[in-house]
Order: C-alpha cells, then structure tokens, then sequence
C-alpha cells in the first residue's frame, strides 16, 4: 500500500484521464490534455493537465495558464474535494484508487496539530483553502472600484464562507471574503488580510470590522510582483492596485496600514522606491518615516500624492487617463518610459 504522497501521487498518474472525467467533470479531453477552468472543476479552459507522459514532462501535472498555479494530482483531489489535511486527501486518493485506507486513528505523533487561531499557519490554511480570484466575487468588488486589469494578482484568493466573529463573546458568521496573502522578503508567508464583501459584490459586507489581518504583518506586505531596484509601496491592498491599472509592470507592495507602511522591510537591491501616500496625518508621518529610513540606506524615495483622499478614490472619480496623467509627472521620467508606455499603448 502507498505510504506517501510521491507513490500516491505515481498512481494517480499511471490513470490521468480517469482521475480528470472523476474530480475536473467540467473539462474535456483535447489531445494529450484534460482542459478545464482550474482546479476546483470551473468549466472553462485555462488549465491544462497531460494524460500522458511526454518529453514535456510525466502524466498528471497540470498548470494553470490564468493563474500560474501548477501541481499533480493530488493537488486537483484537495482542490476539487475542498480538503485540507493531507490526511484527507490521502484517504481520497486511496478510494479512488481502491487502495485500502490509512489507519483510521494515526498516531498522536503523526496527527495534525490545530493551528492556533490567528496565527501563521492559520493564515496559510486559510489561504490555501480559498481559491484564484477569476470569475468570483472578489473580481466583482475589484471592478466596482474601478479596477479591471489585475496584473500579477496570484497575492489574493477568494474564500466563499470565511469565518467572522464580531467579538469573543458572539456567534460566529460566514461571509464571502477577499484574502490576501501576506509575505516577507523571502517570500515566505507570514500572515493574511481579510476583506468581507457584501454577497452582492457591490461593497464590503455590513459588519463592523470588514476589514481584519492574522499572523505576523510588521516588516511584510501583499506582494505585486518581484521587486528589484523599483518599487512602489503603500497602505491599502485597492490603493496599490489602482495604481497598478496605470504601471501594471511596476512591482507594488501593500503593507496594510500607516504603521505598518513605516516598517515595511525593503528589499537590498532597491535603489528606488515609491510612496504611494494616503492623504491624511497617518499617511503623512509613515511617508516621512518611510523616507528617512529609505535614504539612510542610499534608497531614493518618491512621494506619489493623490488628488483625493487615495489612489483608488482618485481611479474611481476621475479615470484612469487622468490618474495617468498625474503619475507621470510624479514618476522619474525613466520610469516612465520603462513602466508606463505598455499601460499608454493598450489603453490610451
């Protein structure tokens, strides 16, 4: 009997297609691929897994073309299942393949420990438990914010029922959720963000707190692309992306709030960053903090001010041609030409 996730694995791909007509039925076969809208079985056609081994690469892999997402089959049991513990998935795996069970009590050494609430690896739990954002209600809210092009959006998932609980002492509820992914420099995952939206995806839900983070936020940040020497950072997840509807090249960093936004770590190779600046007294002090700890360490840092309150107040009142216009002069005219002539070219 398999014991473990490469030999579970190995079988699941020596039967692909049976595998694929079982858990991905809203695909079809088209050569030597199962097409389908992703992992959880969204009819569609951006994932592709091979049936057969080829030069390349073995049976069983897939990647999703939308998201970049990639993985075997096992990954498309737990998905498409909603499973989480690999335990569970391993079972899966074994029905399908009419393996016999695991043992069904393991042993408390091998048993998963509960993540403590709140914590890092809930946070990662959360996360993986949610799905890519294409075709969900995050894409609604997004877009009735003005944000329609998402570039490089792998940093935000949607969980349908996330769990919300207005304080200790009251029952727990469920809404639709944004969550984003929280990350170091290493690009190791330290926390996650929480949006609830309103089930019509027209807003946040009505709740007092539609806004909560978990797990460890202080030097890390949601990630838009790969930084090297330029980045822009800000506070707000919407605020970043606004921006980056104009300069969808240009790696950005949401670091959640203005104290955060203050002890953001940045990266060694920096040699610009960008300020995207929330027009308030919080905003204020964390780019005046941000700026001094950037140029002690022969970083140059820019200012980027809004009209408005923020960048996506300034999107949805304005347009994107004009919010182009105002970041241009703000930007090093390098910047310019290297960042924003693509986003003039498609959608001037």
């Amino acid at each position: 009997m398999p014991r473990d996730a490469s030999d579970l694995a190995h079988r699941l791909a020596r039967e692909a297609e049976a595998v694929c007509r079982h858990y991905l039925s809203n695909g079809r076969r088209e050569g030597r691929y199962w097409l389908v809208g992703d992992a959880r079985n969204t009819p569609g056609r951006s994932m592709f897994v091979r049936l057969k081994e080829s030069p390349k690469g073995p049976a069983g892999k897939w990647t999703d073309a939308a998201t970049g997402e990639h993985g075997d089959l096992l990954d498309v049991i737990r998905e498409s299942c909603g499973l989480l513990d690999f335990h569970d998935v391993a079972d899966e795996a074994r029905r399908f393949l009419s393996l016999p069970r695991s043992d069904p009590e393991p042993s408390p050494k091998a048993a998963r420990i509960p993540a403590q609430t709140g914590s890092p690896e809930a946070a990662r739990r959360l996360f993986a438990m949610s799905q890519p954002i294409a075709r969900t209600l995050v894409e609604a809210y997004l877009r009735n914010r003005g944000i329609t092009a998402l570039h490089e959006a792998g940093a935000l998932r949607f969980h349908p029922r996330c769990y919300y609980r207005p304080d200790e002492n009251a029952p727990t509820e469920t809404w639709p959720a944004m969550i984003a992914r929280v990350t170091d420099l290493d690009d190791w995952m330290t926390g996650a963000h929480r949006t609830w939206l309103d089930p019509s995806g027209r807003g946040k839900a009505p709740i007092d707190t539609p806004r909560r983070a978990m797990g460890n936020l202080l030097g890390n940040a949601v990630r838009f692309g790969v930084a090297s020497d330029v980045l822009a950072a800000g506070e707000g997840i919407e605020t970043m992306l606004s921006l980056r509807c104009v300069l969808p090249t240009l790696p950005m960093a949401a670091a959640l709030s203005a104290n955060h936004l203050t002890a953001m770590l940045l990266p060694l190779t920096l040699r610009r960053l960008y300020i995207a600046r929330d027009a308030d007294a919080a905003g204020d002090a964390a780019v005046a903090s941000l700026t001094e700890r950037a140029e002690a360490t022969g970083i140059e840092a820019i200012a980027l001010s809004p009209r408005l309150g923020d960048f996506n107040e300034d999107l949805r009142t304005f347009g994107i041609d004009e919010l182009r216009a105002a970041l241009r002069i703000q930007l090093a005219p390098r910047d310019v030409i290297r960042f924003m002539l693509w986003a003039t070219a498609e959608t001037g």
